[in-house]
């Protein structure tokens, strides 16, 4: 867990901007939320316009870890309570009949809400401090414009909402800076409102964790189990992009357009698990060929520190100011699911794919 720690008048004053319907930019483990009182219409329904969210996109709803349930949703089935009792605090979105008391505009007017434990100190902290003054419960997307890379640091909120952080004005955003987020990509999505859990969006909690704890493997998104499933956050088909175009590549494709598009003059950014190629100069007239042309990232060969990083180094290379953004695929495989998910639909919102 980040060592990153925030004075206790901070999260104070955080909760208070809560309780009176601002929004709060929070550090989680997976990505930064940017929350607002789940039970206050016209505080969510800034989130939307912050964002630029459609209305129709459900919001996860975060809870303290000594939450009371049963004033949120319905009824909590025994195999959810099985996954809270092993993976909460942690990267883990369950969607439940929701109760009355949550809003319709969290969650695009659909009868499940998706229930969250985030396993951060100082998520943890605000959670208790709103708890004694308001609901204690927030809803809380990912901080960054709708669609765009999700943020895993407070340098990254301040980017997607520049002079709204912590101004005094009315619209300002509290940001609380919790250091960079461990996980670095959105929490695991598993649907329990439909009697067998389904599993909606891959995160670092893996099916076969899942399996493990419950004693069944939850079904996949395909064709049988999508008809009729709840909206959830993350699952438009382009989500998670970068603004420069981003093509996902073989290794040995990824050299060849490397070189093609040096040879051409062009400039470059690749995230690729080679180490970076030594590039010669081409000839003058022909065009320019130099390492400054290009932005190479060697990409971690381990499926957890890549995931950690992927936004970060999505923002580094978007950054670069090229015409295009190289990714060598990925391997196939469990550990890889939520990283390939990510990138599949990265690469969908910039039309690559």
């Amino acid at each position: 867990m980040s060592e990153h720690s925030v004075p206790e008048k901070s999260i104070r004053a955080a909760a208070a901007a809560l309780a009176r319907g601002d929004l709060v930019a929070m550090p989680t483990e997976t990505v930064y939320g940017l929350a607002a009182d789940a039970t206050n219409d016209s505080a969510v329904k800034k989130i939307f316009a912050a964002k630029g969210r459609p209305s129709d996109h459900p919001l996860i709803v975060h809870v303290a870890k000594d939450a009371e349930l049963s004033d949120w949703i319905k009824v909590l089935p025994v195999d959810a309570k099985k996954l809270m009792d092993k993976f909460w605090p942690g990267p883990l979105t369950l969607i439940l009949k929701k109760s009355s008391r949550i809003p319709d505009v969290v969650t695009g007017t659909q009868d499940t809400v998706g229930l969250r434990c985030p396993n951060h100190p100082i998520a943890q902290a605000l959670l208790t401090e709103f708890a004694k003054i308001g609901s204690g419960i927030v809803a809380a997307p990912s901080a960054n414009k709708y669609g765009h890379v999700s943020p895993t640091s407070a340098r990254h909120v301040r980017n997607e909402f520049g002079r709204a952080i912590n101004a005094r004005k009315i619209g300002g955003i509290t940001l609380l800076d919790g250091g960079v987020c461990e996980v670095g990509i959105e929490s695991t999505i598993v649907d329990f409102s439909r009697g067998v859990p389904v599993l909606l969006r891959p995160g670092a909690i893996s099916a076969e964790q899942i399996f493990a704890t419950i004693g069944v493997l939850p079904a996949g998104r395909d064709a049988a189990t999508a008809n009729g499933a709840p909206r959830v956050s993350g699952d438009k088909v382009a989500h998670y992009a970068p603004r420069t175009p981003m093509r996902l590549l073989a290794a040995e494709q990824v050299f060849a357009e490397v070189d093609a598009v040096l040879t051409n003059g062009g400039r470059v950014a690749v995230l690729a698990f080679s180490t970076r190629p030594r590039v010669k100069p081409s000839a003058v007239g022909v065009g320019v060929r130099n390492a400054r042309q290009m932005l190479w990232i060697q990409a971690p060969a381990n499926a957890t520190d890549y995931a950690r990083d992927l936004y970060a180094n999505m923002r580094t290379l978007d950054a670069a100011g090229t015409a295009a953004i190289l990714v060598e695929t990925p391997p196939t495989g469990v550990a890889w699911d939520a990283v390939n998910d990510r990138l599949r639909r990265a690469a969908v919102g910039t039309g690559k794919l």
